[in-house]
């Protein structure tokens, strides 16, 4: 019987992902499929009406129904690629006893997956995602600016299946 690889640990140890902060968040679509996005030509950037596929639509309806679901977090920027999205999403538990205890990151994430699987009727994404606790101003600065410039650097983009090649 041969011995599965042992997965890389995507979390920080000990690091409750629950507690008051800023998260920059990558989640790939499984097999990293171009799934999200109409095709638009194969030289061509990203103009700004977004070429979204209507897995695409629907990727970015649940991504916005995140603060409705859990009000305790601010979805601070976001932007759906062809294959993965980026999110940053900012906690702000308030404090108070009666409020109800704010979710992990992983649950939040996880259900925004699922009720897109379900919704599509198949599974969209690769199995779990990337995070990036956000650390200074300065972090959140760069990360807001990733986000914003992606789409036009989308043939340089590590996640652009084309680009690894």
């Amino acid at each position: 019987m041969t011995e599965l690889p042992k997965r890389k640990r995507l979390r920080l140890p000990e690091y409750d992902y629950s507690q008051n902060g800023a998260y920059f968040v990558t989640i790939c679509a499984a097999d990293r499929r171009h799934v999200f996005w109409r095709p638009v030509g194969a030289d061509s950037i990203r103009p700004d009406a977004l070429p979204l596929s209507s897995l695409g639509h629907m990727v970015g309806e649940s991504i916005q129904d995140i603060p409705f679901h859990y009000p305790q977090v601010g979805l601070e920027n976001w932007v759906v690629m062809p294959n993965h999205v980026h999110l940053l999403l900012r906690i702000e538990n308030d404090g108070r006893i009666l409020s109800a205890p704010t979710k992990s990151l992983s649950t939040m994430i996880g259900q925004m997956k699922r009720a897109v699987s379900k919704a599509a009727g198949y599974p969209v994404w690769q199995k779990g995602f990337f995070e990036h606790v956000v650390r200074n101003d300065r972090d959140y600065l760069d990360i807001w600016t990733y986000i914003d410039t992606n789409p036009a650097k989308w043939a340089e983009d590590c996640y652009d299946s084309e680009a690894a090649r």
